[in-house]
């Protein structure tokens, strides 16, 4: 019975990825079928505006509320972390049933303070966004004999020192024929949902492929307005022309809103429907940034050749030849990195913040591929919203184990071998970056609080979190540095002497050269970040996690190969004071991000307005900032020191 299970579930599985080879898949998300006339859920999500970056929630503007009252859609985490606040709204579609000029409402007359708010959000250019069927509206607009795709539309728009209200919608929603041979069903109800291929016969229905709004600013006549209750129809023809203007706002006088909406076969099937949002532009750019990448490494990659096998293996060959005698008489006249044998292993100056920054650094890297990596394949898609932030705070807390691990396994390496002061490690290493984390986030929250953002995080989702780090992360990190101290440690192959040695004066100042290192990693990176600065400040969809997953393993490779060749070139001028320079020198690339990001906010965002979203801005890049530094300087500090024991590992030392 068991094997005829495994049978089943491995034909279903098949199915599935037969099916959905057909068409691009989002997984989590899966048809609607309407039949025709059946009501059509149409939602509303928070006002937003990439002059700002302050959400607004969709009825602190004076729309038309439903008759039923204002209900919140069950949210994930993810949503309300990124300000979105999806309600019902008072739109009324039934499949298939094309409507012309419907009165919603006519609100009370305008008072001065929603007057100066409807000003300000209009001058502010703040966009309404509209869903169906889990489907942003999109608008289009022709400029310079292209089409422009945009999502949600505007509230109004200024013309001289007039302010116009757009009133009435025009939507268009695409619709195609429910296909049975190659639509997956889901089956059941709740948590015992099994999703099947389905060929059954069904009766006839449509699925939304395509939601398309077009905005327009007319003067009703309050006159004919008097007798329609809502939902009625308008007496006149309601010319939608979306470059005239005609609904003048105006303190203490009413606005009615109308729409209209049309339902239009198409040809595009349900698994392309989000392809109008997902369409890549700029592909060339990206396989330009990862041939620019990979040119980057295979440079490096040579120079490390060089070190390894003209050099290092020269350098011990020469040893293993001579003897002890001879030696001896050379060690006198050598100079370079074997004459710092004796401190090379020597623990840096606050050995426990290092212990800790790097394992803090695993943690972010772990969560950075593995959350890029499930994005790749597509479980977090945008059709799922706030999944992808879902998943990596998720990653981020169940990966403490590793942080508590590599922490106190380097303490404990350090220390040769002695474990105690794990408990204080593993704590350290627990509130480190979750620290700073909740630092900048309490300072964010508390300005979006005082704008009245529904970005700002709700008290119970706070909560939330701080029950996730203190009752989940925490114990799993402690966990983590537990196992250490049972685990081995890496011994030093060399002895270290009690007395340092002295540093010979240096032509440049080392550190210099370690800052100057992260120009390489950047190099690698520069071009996916724009893309990436774009999703998040500009409002646009980024979902090519394949390209952004290469350039994150390119991004790691450089780190380490520019660490490890620092590293040597310091051991070489006999510095032995390696580690904090290792871990700098790969994690200076935050350094450059940070400029960039200094450089996009005055060059690309231009139109961003008011102090409290420039401090939006940087806090969030300082947040950005600091997982990069963490993360890169982790994986330039092992490798460098993984390439140093194995170094002095092959000399021969009495």
């Amino acid at each position: 019975m068991g094997s005829f299970n495994r049978i089943k579930k491995f034909l279903v599985i098949s199915c599935l990825i037969f099916e959905f080879g057909h068409g691009y898949y989002l997984p989590g998300s899966f048809p609607h079928k309407y039949d025709v006339g059946d009501q059509l859920s149409v939602k509303v999500n928070s006002l937003t505006s990439i002059d700002t970056e302050i959400p607004y929630g969709y009825y602190s503007l004076p729309f038309c509320k439903p008759p039923d009252g204002i209900k919140d859609s069950a949210e994930n985490l993810g949503e309300l972390l990124m300000g979105d606040r999806i309600e019902n709204s008072p739109y009324r579609f039934k499949m298939f049933k094309n409507e012309t000029e419907i009165v919603m409402c006519t609100t009370n007359p305008i008072s001065h303070d929603e007057y100066q708010t409807l000003k300000e959000r209009i001058d502010e250019m703040y966009q309404v966004n509209v869903n169906l069927d889990n489907l942003p509206a999109i608008r289009y607009m022709q400029r310079d004999g292209f089409y422009v795709r945009w999502t949600g539309y505007p509230v109004g728009i200024k013309v001289q020192d007039a302010y116009y209200l757009f009133n009435h919608l025009k939507f268009t929603v695409l619709v195609h024929k429910y296909e049975h041979d190659n639509v997956v069903s889901v089956v059941g109800t709740g948590d015992g949902e099994l999703i099947t291929p389905t060929n059954e016969t069904m009766g006839d229905g449509y699925m939304v492929v395509g939601f398309e709004v077009v905005p327009c600013s007319v003067n009703h006549d309050q006159a004919l307005l008097k007798n329609i209750t809502p939902y009625g129809t308008y007496p006149a023809k309601i010319k939608c022309d979306p470059v005239s203007v005609g609904m003048m706002l105006k303190e203490n006088e009413p606005v009615s809103f109308t729409y209209e909406v049309s339902f239009v076969k198409s040809d595009i099937k349900w698994p392309s429907r989000w392809d109008a949002y997902l369409k890549m532009e700029g592909a060339k750019v990206h396989w330009f940034s990862i041939l620019n990448s990979l040119m980057v490494v295979t440079f490096l990659a040579g120079i490390v050749l060089v070190i390894f096998l003209r050099t290092i293996r020269r350098d011990l060959a020469r040893y293993e030849e001579l003897d002890r005698e001879a030696q001896a008489q050379m060690n006198e006249e050598l100079s370079g990195w074997k004459l710092v044998v004796a401190d090379v292993f020597r623990p840096p100056e606050n050995s426990q913040l290092l212990c800790v920054m790097v394992a803090d650094g695993c943690r972010i890297l772990a969560m950075a591929i593995v959350t890029i990596f499930f994005a790749a394949l597509g479980f977090m898609s945008p059709a799922a919203r706030g999944t992808l932030i879902t998943g990596m705070l998720m990653f981020y807390v169940f990966l403490g184990v590793v942080a508590g691990y590599v922490a106190v396994w380097l303490w404990k390496t350090l220390a040769a071998g002695e474990p105690r002061g794990w408990f204080s490690v593993s704590w350290r290493v627990a509130c480190f970056f979750p620290g700073i984390s909740f630092l900048i986030l309490t300072i964010l929250n508390s300005l979006l609080w005082g704008s009245g953002s529904t970005g700002a995080i709700p008290f119970t989702t706070f909560l939330v979190l701080i029950l996730m780090w203190f009752c989940i992360s925490v114990p799993l990190t402690l966990i983590g540095g537990l196992v250490a101290t049972k685990g081995r440690y890496m011994e030093y192959p060399v002895r270290t002497n009690q007395i340092p040695r002295e540093v010979p004066p240096q032509r440049f100042p080392s550190w210099v050269l370690v800052l100057g290192a992260g120009t390489l990693p950047f190099g690698t990176l520069f071009i996916e970040l724009f893309f990436i600065m774009s999703s998040i400040w500009l409002g646009r969809v980024y979902y090519v996690f394949g390209f952004l997953f290469i350039v994150l393993i390119l991004l790691v490779t450089v780190c380490a190969e520019v660490s490890l060749v620092l590293t040597y070139m310091h051991l070489c001028v006999e510095d032995w004071r390696w580690w904090w320079k290792s871990f700098f020198a790969s994690g200076s690339v935050s350094l450059y991000v940070f400029l960039y990001s200094i450089n996009y906010l005055v060059f690309d965002l231009k139109t961003l307005s008011g102090p409290v979203s420039a401090m939006l801005y940087l806090g969030y890049s300082l947040f950005m900032v600091t997982a990069m530094l963490l993360a890169t300087g982790a994986v330039g500090f092992l490798t460098s020191f993984f390439f140093v024991h194995r170094l002095f590992s092959s000399v021969k030392i009495d």
